[in-house]
């Protein structure tokens, strides 16, 4: 007997019916989102690599025995030296969790959820502090070989996606803010689509985009350069807000974020 064609797997999967898993990208989330009255979010992006001080020191500990003058070993202190930034997303997601709670005021709409891409590092950081607080978070994950889904999601607000746009598309779609902590190639491609969809007005919210730890950005992008040389103007630059510390950037949520 032939398939019904909304239940043949293999035309779903096939290079005919992209169009239909784009979609179901954004259908399937949305409906989700509105089943389980999620208002609005705050998204973190960081680094999957940053881990939390106790475990990349045994890693060292690790290599120091193994490999005392080796490369690797130099280059894993150098990410030790940002595993504070884990401890520092855990401490803001609880604030923002703790915050979103309280505008709630126990009704049963969910406001400024902390969303994260789902994996480890900076986004285990974000959903563990939104579940301590005694809340809970948006995990949006993405089918990467190496990248897992870390154990403090919501199974409830945790979807898997191929697409990484429609990935992109609901980090912004509901979010109120954004806080970017040091990252690779992902971190700053999201950054920098983020800024642009707001310098260009293609997202009209004028959300608050805060980069977290003032000396790693400024080492890694030469803000200043592209202001000099005229790619962006002095005004793009307002778009910023550089935070060194859960508070200060607890703060600039609370004075920015438009409810």
């Amino acid at each position: 007997m032939n398939k019904k064609s909304f239940r043949n797997i293999d035309y779903l999967e096939s290079e005919d019916a992209r169009d239909l898993r784009i979609l179901s990208e954004y259908n399937y989330p949305h409906s989700e989102f509105i089943k389980k009255n999620v208002k609005d979010t705050i998204v973190m992006f960081g680094s999957a690599r940053i881990k939390e001080a106790s475990n990349i020191k045994q890693m060292i500990l690790d290599l120091e025995s193994k490999e005392p003058q080796s490369k690797e070993l130099k280059l894993l202190k150098n990410l030790a030296s940002l595993s504070n930034f884990y401890d520092d997303a855990r401490e803001l997601s609880k604030m923002i969790t703790e915050w979103g709670i309280k505008i709630s005021n126990h009704k049963e709409e969910k406001r400024l959820l902390v969303c994260t891409g789902g994996g480890p590092g900076i986004m285990e950081a974000g959903n563990r502090g939104a579940k301590e607080a005694g809340g809970t978070s948006v995990a949006l994950n993405i089918s990467l070989p190496l990248e897992r889904t870390n154990p403090y999601t919501d199974p409830e607000l945790s979807f898997d996606f191929h697409y990484f746009f429609m990935r992109k598309l609901w980090f912004l779609y509901l979010s109120k803010g954004v806080v970017v902590f040091p990252g690779g190639f992902g971190t700053i491609d999201e950054l920098f689509e983020t800024l642009t969809l707001i310098q260009t007005n293609k997202n009209e919210k004028n959300i608050p985009i805060l980069l977290y730890g003032k000396k790693f950005w400024e080492g890694v992008i030469n803000f200043s350069a592209l202001v000099e040389y005229m790619l962006i103007s002095e005004n793009d630059m307002k778009l910023i807000h550089f935070v060194d510390s859960p508070i200060d950037a607890f703060n600039l949520l609370k004075e920015n974020v438009i409810l």
